[in-house]
């Protein structure tokens, strides 16, 4: 993996945009929470001074798109969160290329890494997550590369071609939707999977991962455990525990994701996993919001605080944090765990507590042969999780009923006997409500 490039010293410049009304929004960060959120204050607002910071020197773009651009469903500008050129500039807004090194939260004030400052009187941290470091030593060789930005990405295209070998550490959501791109590109390729041995753990449970894994092995992946491997060495390789040197054309790292919160040490915003903020993505500090991947939030299942690193949240974020930092009073009812994964034509889904919750039941519904699952959480007469592979039709109607927190009522024996019949409690329930 390429080394950080250090910004050259020279002296701070204070910056600011000067504005009809003198309101200044700062919003760190260029991913879909900051961009609906500069979308939405200037659609309220249009002489107020909207400044985003990203620290890529690409348009903004969705990292989810990611795997599409490496398959080839998509060219490059089809990760593009918004596809006219000068769409910001049209917008006044203006899109600096540079990172946050420092937050004074006392002044209102922010340090970036070229040596200019920047004030604000509303602030929005949307600075979204990071990959994980490889496990293993080695992870500077050339030949290895996570696949989190439009640069990793066409790094990876400039390497495989079909044949290459490529190994793929990592077995959680991200390396699954990158299994299916290197399926399309017919490189050759091996997925070292969770400690456990199984894919999406964090996801899904052991009967959905497994077929996860055996779908995937029907597709020609080789699958190996990460206690075979001792290091990443020069080639790029895989030292394997015996000893022995296993060479790949490209090595793709993608063992994990955290909260880009580092640069918060000592800022006075409190953080945990992510930045923690209330139902109105306000932090501790009144004039500071925060949104997206990097905010630890309200969790719609457990009543808890969580991060929920998934697009669609993220978007919300950025709309519900605009309008309140423009003094307005929109709330976020809380985040539904949720996962849709397509692993090479195999879409497995999880929703809410999907594991389960303690003194609840479950019902499953299994079919190895023909890669088909349903599990069924409930909390009393509540649906409160699910989990299902191999089952499209079932998607929408799961999500409504933990959502909606109906009660089941006689429909939870019926589930439990045949969770088929989820659609049928759907509809009967919903006439019940209307």
């Amino acid at each position: 993996m390429k080394p950080a490039v250090k910004a050259k010293a020279k002296a701070a410049k204070k910056t600011s945009v000067a504005s009809a009304n003198g309101k200044k929004y700062v919003l760190i960060g260029a991913g879909p929470a900051s961009v609906r959120a500069a979308e939405t204050l200037r659609k309220a607002d249009a002489n107020c001074s909207i400044t985003m910071i990203g620290e890529e020197v690409e348009s903004p773009y969705s990292r989810m798109a990611l795997p599409y651009y490496l398959s080839g469903m998509i060219k490059e500008q089809g990760t593009h969160l918004r596809k006219s050129d000068g769409h910001f500039d049209g917008l006044n807004i203006n899109h600096v290329h540079a990172k946050v090194e420092k937050i004074d939260a006392k002044k209102n004030k922010l340090a970036l890494n070229n040596g200019d400052s920047y004030d604000y009187d509303q602030l929005l941290i949307a600075t979204g997550s990071r990959p994980a470091n490889s496990p293993f030593p080695g992870s500077e060789n050339k030949g290895v590369v996570n696949c989190w930005t439009i640069a990793d990405g066409r790094e990876i295209l400039d390497t495989i071609k079909p044949g290459s070998k490529v190994a793929l550490l990592g077995a959680g959501f991200i390396a699954c939707i990158i299994v299916e791109a290197m399926l399309k590109r017919k490189v050759d390729l091996t997925v070292m999977l969770g400690r456990t041995g199984q894919m999406v753990s964090r996801m899904m449970d052991e009967t959905a991962g497994e077929m996860i894994k055996s779908w995937c092995e029907a597709k020609g992946v080789k699958t190996i455990l990460p206690s075979s491997i001792k290091s990443i060495e020069a080639g790029p390789a895989l030292k394997r525990d015996d000893g022995s040197l296993t060479e790949f054309d490209l090595i793709i790292v993608a063992t994990g994701v955290y909260s880009n919160i580092e640069f918060l040490d000592d800022s006075g915003i409190k953080t945990d996993q992510g930045i923690l903020v209330d139902a109105s993505l306000r932090t501790n500090i009144k004039n500071i919001y925060a949104a997206g991947d990097v905010a630890q939030g309200v969790d719609f299942s457990t009543g808890g605080q969580s991060v929920h690193a998934i697009q669609p949240t993220a978007v919300d974020h950025g709309r519900i944090a605009a309008v309140n930092m423009m003094g307005g009073a929109s709330h976020y009812k809380g985040s539904l765990g949720m996962n849709v994964l397509d692993t090479a034509g195999l879409v497995s889904t999880s929703f809410g507590s999907w594991g389960g919750v303690e003194g609840g039941d479950t019902t499953t519904l299994v079919d190895e042969e023909n890669y088909k699952y349903v599990r069924l959480n409930f909390k009393d007469d509540l649906l409160v999780g699910a989990i299902t592979v191999g089952r499209t039709d079932f998607i929408g109607v799961m999500r409504g009923l933990i959502q909606s927190e109906v009660p089941l009522g006689e429909w939870k024996e019926k589930l439990i006997e045949d969770p088929t019949l989820i659609m049928n409690a759907y509809l009967a329930k919903s006439l019940d409500v209307a």
